[in-house]
């Protein structure tokens, strides 16, 4: 195969042709799918051919300019080059292979019904266009099929006209008035249950809502319905932004390569993200619903409305939009849980992007596959930004910044830049520094040294910034950070903050040099500072806490984030100590007062027990990892697990007491008190797992939810109990007929901690519940395996990178965006030894040299080889 070619962002050219409206007929087949498009096209240029995208498995019919056949055009792998034409009408009748699609781009089969995934460059896949978001076009497609195998014809926009036809067939006409991008198109053609509802929008129009499910679940779609109507509302409330559509409708399908689509109007979810009943979801898979269900609604206007002017844009409708869901979620739920969630997932995951091979800015410089960007960087560190201009301007200002947004490019596909600027400008702040963010990758570390001056009653603080160099760029220069800050008292009492004004915006502390210092007046003793409140920016803070200072924050600090990430930096300190006890054979140890903390909180009624589940949801051994330069990770889960067994020593009576006060929760009620009482529950039973077997048995058998069905089977499983493989095996007999809860079993299956899981895991992919080509089983069992089973995946023999080296081979040639997504474990390998690095070198090696490597995983393993160097 050629070198694919990377695209740059400075490389931007407006199109020298634009389509304005596009009439689609969509006449349906497995194998012999027929695609009339007619565009409406208008020439911006002169001088200049017509490139249409399409993908080299479009089988062209024919092609006609102005209804007169053509042929001065060149067909290659990408497409159509159309030369000497001008304004005109094209049109283009193509044939698809929906059945044999098994990529899930474009058109394909999701089980017995037609589906589509057009983002990023999904609609290349069903006629030549120009696939590109900044080509807005109007939409009205038809779509034709068998009545009987597809009732339910479904496309964007409104439904305008139906009808019958001979043999059995029936079309249905939609128009969706408002132009957008190829990448929002949708289709969807199958039998389904349908659950219907409405929306009564502010100024009094009547939303017909809908949700599509498979046959027998329509029982399990009440929870997105209701999830749809909140958000819906929410946005109204909080955003002022109305729905603009009559109908607006959500499609449930097994085989779909990301969670959820925002397409206007139909959004095409993976079924993961709609189906949940007390007996097959936990509270997690219903709060993940309500968040993805709102994520995609409120695309609606940043998204679809105003849309990304290239792909390189696609934090200014992601990071926005992720920012968006997760204030709805912080807003109905518990905000400070929320936050410590999201941060949680952004120092796990997002820290470790930046410092490997595919790091990059959350605005992309270069990319080869568009596939490959829909990171972490681009979503969770996207919404970090946006959350921090939040901070500096406020909710006032930046609400006004957001109305400028829409007022301004309602209709247009446009830039990051844009959106700053329109904040910019409706705040009167000066946001020139800030915009760093958006161009320089990695994650910056925060230091912060403090002196006290008892003559003087003055506190100082100096805070000091540096990005490391990372893989795509080695000079960093200093950016706009927000600093939140607390101060306490020796007693707790929060210090009213005097002086060094000029600087700060209340308590949000404005760093924008490389080095600053903050003078604060009036301090009567040394205080501790509580840094970052509600981590205030996505930073590293090295700052030389006692643990006296951590404990007082544990117990006194108002920001709830504040007190977690004080347990947190009390767990890395002794899992550091530890480990090199533990590599020394030394006896492991922590002091007496580490777990008087937790007991305190088992035992404050005061405490939110939502909250209290965090504080004993112990760090993962792969965050862990991230504290060692070079990880022994052997010794890194030993130490984890020993920590886990001697706090359910300590603390058994308190564990025991407490899980019996929880008697009684596990109901399908989903009010904020009750989950948080499951969750602190759930917690508690990986810790009592050690010291009480017959417990983890009892609460199998009495759960009456799947939150404590599945906890309880977690707990069995992590510790490694007798009755372990017995409860596998009975939820295994009842739930093997539906595959989103035997993903769960297959999770478990994944990061089970016994030696022999590879070998387990292998054995499973012969299950008759488990399939390669459906993502979700795929992320299920074999992601779970090596994301998520960190000590066997990196086994020193290799056998663990050699066995995800297999399953990449077969995913290149089926499916190569989850193979990219599946490939991460490989290339994030700065923190291993150089053993391991060595055989994931071994490994990279052979699969680069794959004669037919697809454009997602090439580009991921040529940059992560690129590191070798």
């Amino acid at each position: 195969m050629s070198t694919p070619v990377a695209k740059y962002r400075q490389d931007y050219v407006a199109p020298a042709f634009t389509t304005s409206h596009i009439e689609l007929d969509v006449v349906l087949d497995d194998h012999q799918t027929k695609v009339t498009a007619v565009l409406d096209i208008k020439q911006l240029r002169v001088g200049e051919p017509l490139h249409l995208d399409g993908d080299k498995s479009l089988k062209l019919v024919e092609l006609l300019v102005d209804g007169t056949p053509y042929t001065d055009y060149n067909r290659d792998d990408e497409g159509l080059t159309i030369n000497g034409i001008g304004s005109c009408q094209l049109t283009i009748i193509n044939e698809i292979d929906p059945k044999n699609n098994t990529a899930l781009e474009g058109l394909y089969k999701s089980g017995n019904a037609f589906c589509t995934q057009c983002e990023a460059e999904g609609f290349r896949r069903i006629t030549f266009y120009q696939d590109r978001p900044d080509v807005l076009a109007t939409y009205t497609t038809r779509v034709e099929a068998d009545k009987a195998g597809y009732p339910f014809l479904l496309s964007n926009g409104n439904k305008i006209e139906s009808g019958e036809l001979d043999s059995g067939r029936h079309w249905v006409r939609w128009q969706d008035p408002f132009p957008k991008p190829s990448y929002l198109f949708a289709l969807v053609a199958g039998d389904f249950d349908k659950l219907t509802d409405s929306f009564k929008t502010r100024s009094g129009r009547d939303v017909a809502l809908e949700i599509f499910v498979d046959k027998g679940h329509l029982n399990r779609a009440h929870h997105a319905m209701a999830s749809l109507k909140k958000a819906m509302a929410w946005d109204e409330s909080r955003f002022s932004l109305e729905y603009d559509l009559d109908i607006y409708m959500v499609v449930a399908v097994d085989f779909f390569n990301m969670g959820a689509m925002e397409n206007k109007g139909l959004n095409v979810f993976n079924s993961k993200y709609v189906l949940a009943s007390p007996d097959t979801a936990t509270d997690t898979d219903y709060m993940g619903i309500e968040s993805v269900i709102g994520h995609e609604y409120f695309h609606n206007w940043t998204g679809d409305r105003v849309t990304c002017r290239d792909w390189f844009q696609l934090s200014l409708k992601e990071g926005l939009t992720v920012f968006r869901d997760q204030e709805f979620s912080s807003d109905l739920n518990s905000r400070g849980v929320e936050r410590i969630n999201n941060v949680r997932i952004l120092r796990s995951h997002q820290f470790a992007e930046d410092e490997g091979p595919m790091a990059h800015p959350i605005r992309p410089e270069k990319v080869i596959e568009m596939n490959n960007f829909y990171t972490l960087t681009v979503y969770e560190k996207g919404a970090e930004v946006i959350r921090m201009m939040h901070t500096l301007l406020g909710e006032e200002k930046f609400q006004a910044g957001m109305a400028l947004y829409f007022e301004r490019h309602d209709g247009q596909a446009v830039t990051c830049d844009d959106f700053v600027q329109a904040m910019e400008d409706a705040s009167g702040i000066d946001l020139g520094l800030f915009r760093r963010w958006y161009s320089q990758s990695g994650t910056p570390q925060l230091t912060v040294k403090d002196h006290y001056d008892p003559s003087t009653q003055c506190y100082e603080l100096t805070l000091t910034q540096m990005t490391p160099s990372t893989a795509d760029q080695s000079e960093k220069l200093p950016l706009h950070i927000p600093v939140d800050i607390e101060l306490l008292s020796a007693d707790g009492t929060p210090i009213t903050l005097k002086g060094a004004e000029s600087q700060r915006n209340n308590s949000v502390l404005n760093l924008t040099d490389v080095k600053q210092t903050f003078v604060f007046e009036s301090v009567a003793s040394k205080p501790t500072p509580c840094i970052l409140q509600q981590f205030s920016a996505p930073v590293k803070l090295f700052y030389d806490y006692s643990d006296e200072q951590l404990l007082l924050i544990i117990q006194k600090a108002t920001d709830e984030f504040c007190r977690w990430d004080a347990l947190q930096q009390l767990i890395h300190k002794y899992v550091r100590l530890n480990v090199t006890a533990y590599q020394c054979q030394e006896k492991l140890t922590v002091p007496e007062a580490f777990v008087d903390v937790l007991r305190a909180a088992l035992l404050d009624p005061e405490l939110d027990p939502a909250f209290t589940a965090l504080l004993f949801n112990l760090p993962s051994t792969r965050e862990l990892i991230e504290l060692f330069d070079c990880a022994d990770i052997d010794a890194i889960e030993a130490v984890r697990f020993w920590l886990q067994t001697y706090i359910a020593e300590q603390l058994e009576d308190e564990v025991s007491a407490l899980i019996t006060k929880a008697t009684g929760i596990d109901k399908n009620e989903l009010e904020s008190e009750q989950i948080g009482w499951r969750s602190l529950k759930a917690q508690l039973l990986k810790y009592a797992a050690f010291r009480n077997e017959a417990l983890i048995k009892r609460e199998y058998n009495q759960a009456q939810t799947m939150t404590m069905t599945l906890a309880a089977l977690t707990s069995a499983n992590q510790a490694q109990l007798a009755c372990r493989d017995e409860l596998m095996r009975d939820f295994e007999q009842k739930w093997q007929h539906d595959g989103l809860v035997m993903d769960k079993w297959f999770t478990l299956q994944g990061t089970y901690p016994g030696n022999d899981v590879l070998e387990r895991v292998k054995t499973l992919m012969n299950h008759p519940s488990f399939s390669l080509s459906n993502p979700n089983r795929t992320r299920s069992l074999i992601g779970s395996f090596c994301e998520g089973n960190p000590v066997a995946f990196h086994r020193e023999d290799g056998s663990g990178y050699e066995f995800l080296s297999d399953i990449l081979r077969q995913l290149n040639e089926s499916n190569p965006q989850v193979a990219a997504r599946l490939v991460t474990p490989l290339i994030q390998f700065g923190r291993l030894t150089k053993n391991h690095q060595s055989k994931i070198k071994e490994v990279l090696t052979s699969l680069a040299d794959m004669d037919n490597i697809s454009r997602d995983l090439y580009e991921k393993i040529d940059k992560a080889l690129g590191q070798f160097a």
